[in-house]
């Protein structure tokens, strides 16, 4: 539709996850408009972070360190490892200041679909860590969708012999949510996780 700079750009932020043509269009055209200072602002935290930010040798978590902040802290357990997708869901599950253990971020989910399997993720990594014995609880946290359902099915079965206690996180209707508006499957993921008052 437009030619040079501004088509570029426009197509490389059409790559982006979850951004479209039209919402690249309209970034591509906030950044034109945009004071010079401020884009070269974000252009510098764009190359800062793609330089400084790397993985956590221990949990692949996002670190500037060879460890991220979590896996530094003294404070936290030992005991207690929660399976993430993604950073991201570190972060989501630290924001709720209920889990004080350690983190485990495998890269993703099981997706045969997309030629991912368990040879992709990083599992590996977490049996070695749970071969130690210090874990004796594994949170299985991924995504409640096919995918994750099937990394944490496939996490369980690979788990359960050596004696760690294997848990997952309780899915069920939102705070604020409707009854009538739920799905079949997660009225019935509700009932299942229920608990006595």
């Amino acid at each position: 539709m437009y030619e040079g700079a501004i088509q570029d750009l426009i197509d490389e932020l059409g790559r982006l996850p979850g951004v479209g043509p039209k919402s690249a269009q309209r970034i591509a055209f906030h950044v034109l408009s945009a004071d010079p200072t401020d884009i070269k602002r974000l252009a510098a935290a764009l190359s800062r972070v793609k330089e400084q930010v790397r993985f956590c040798v221990l949990c692949f978590n996002v670190a500037e360190e060879e460890q991220c902040r979590i896996c530094r802290d003294p404070r936290r357990r030992d005991d207690a490892l929660c399976v993430v997708e993604e950073p991201k869901d570190v972060v989501a599950i630290e924001r709720t200041n209920e889990f004080r253990g350690r983190y485990h971020v495998l890269g993703g989910a099981i997706n045969p679909l997309e030629g991912i399997g368990p040879d992709h993720l990083r599992i590996r990594e977490l049996m070695a860590r749970l071969s130690s014995g210090q874990v004796t609880e594994l949170i299985l946290a991924t995504d409640p969708n096919t995918e994750g359902e099937a990394t944490a099915t496939y996490l369980a079965l690979l788990v359960k012999p050596m004696g760690i206690m294997v848990s997952r996180l309780a899915s069920g209707l939102p705070v604020g949510g409707d009854l009538e508006y739920a799905d079949e499957i997660t009225l019935g993921r509700a009932f299942e996780g229920r608990r006595t008052l």
